[in-house]
């Protein structure tokens, strides 16, 4: 099913035509759940991988032997929704609330050394074929995918995540990988994802306010603020609040790729390539949710209707404290490392 981005609520270069030459293209991957394949774009998968080829694991010294089952977050997820989605009386059943609880026991893994290959979880594949906008991979690879190790404890400081990207040409793909190997147990929920199938849409967008030149930057900020006050002042406490740049007219929410990234949280810093030192490109946004109550002009047309706790979270992942991450690669050489923010 097609999903459709409403027109913007305001004409921004209308408003602001200094932003036109800073105009961009994004592409809103639009997951939703569903059973997808192996030839598809997908979050989850399955994979396109090789059967013949290891699978990528994470052999960085951290714990991993205590944790959450996957197979029980997943069922945790269904016994939920089923429950709220019951007509008359939804919501959970006494039965229900104790088999829940159950189900986000932590588990032991007796036998996990510091550093045993521990599997990393496959977190979406795209074909370029599927998504306009994604860049072509190395020597011609076609499709992307996407890892990550469900536990945050890498990096200086002991708490970051770990990111694995493998650029891959599906044509060469030949018997494919039945079953793949799974981790026993994971850090955090939000790293088991929900098998989601996309629904590529392309869209217009617009740098984060402060990539923008100063002046114009400013008039943006003082058009803003005049809207707030404006709306304190008006008597009509339950009219909606005014339009923003930063989340109604330039960068859209929800997974994507290309455009720009938003630094809503830590302010721009420099993206450059460690090879090269070229500026990176945005390559990928993983977003905790495909809007919210700051957002909510962006959700699609045909789930107007839907409410936020149903619609708003399909993949059910959740990067930091309910964030977004955005990858980034070398425009130069798409085999330099990648880098990534969480905002």
């Amino acid at each position: 099913m097609t999903r459709t981005t409403p027109p913007r609520p305001l004409d921004v270069e209308a408003l602001f035509p200094d932003v036109a030459a800073y105009r961009g293209t994004t592409t809103r991957l639009h997951p939703r759940p569903g059973n997808p394949d192996a030839s598809a774009s997908s979050v989850v998968g399955p994979m396109l991988w090789p059967a013949d080829e290891p699978w990528p694991v994470c052999t960085e010294a951290h714990g991993r032997g205590r944790g959450r089952r996957p197979a029980d977050i997943h069922l945790e997820r269904k016994v939920l929704a089923d429950a709220w989605a019951r007509e008359p009386l939804p919501g959970p059943t006494e039965e229900e609330r104790r088999l829940v609880e159950e189900l986000r026991r932590e588990h032991r893994v007796t036998d996990a050394g510091g550093t045993d290959p521990l599997p990393l979880v496959a977190l979406a594949q795209i074909y370029r074929r599927d998504v306009p906008g994604l860049p072509a991979g190395p020597d011609g690879c076609d499709l992307l995918q996407v890892f990550w190790c469900p536990f945050d404890a890498h990096g200086p400081n002991g708490y970051d995540m770990a990111l694995h990207l493998r650029w891959r040409r599906s044509a060469e793909v030949g018997e494919v990988l039945a079953a793949p190997p799974r981790p026993k147990v994971v850090g955090s929920p939000g790293y088991v994802p929900e098998p989601c199938v996309l629904h590529p849409e392309q869209v217009v967008t617009y740098p984060f306010a402060g990539l923008l030149p100063e002046d114009l930057r400013d008039r943006i900020e003082a058009w803003e603020e005049a809207l707030e006050e404006e709306a304190e002042e008006r008597e009509d406490a339950d009219e909606d609040e005014p339009a923003g740049y930063q989340y109604d007219l330039s960068i859209p929410p929800g997974w994507r790729v290309g455009g720009f990234a938003s630094w809503h949280t830590t302010d721009p810093y420099p993206m450059d390539c460690p090879a090269c030192a070229t500026p990176m490109d945005l390559l990928l946004t993983v977003d905790s949710s495909e809007w919210d109550g700051g957002s909510e002009s962006w959700k699609p047309l045909e789930e107007a209707d839907l409410p936020a706790h149903r619609s708003a979270t399909p993949t059910k992942v959740i990067v930091g404290r309910a964030g977004e991450l955005n990858v980034f690669t070398c425009p130069a050489d798409p085999r330099h490392p990648h880098r990534w923010s969480i905002q």
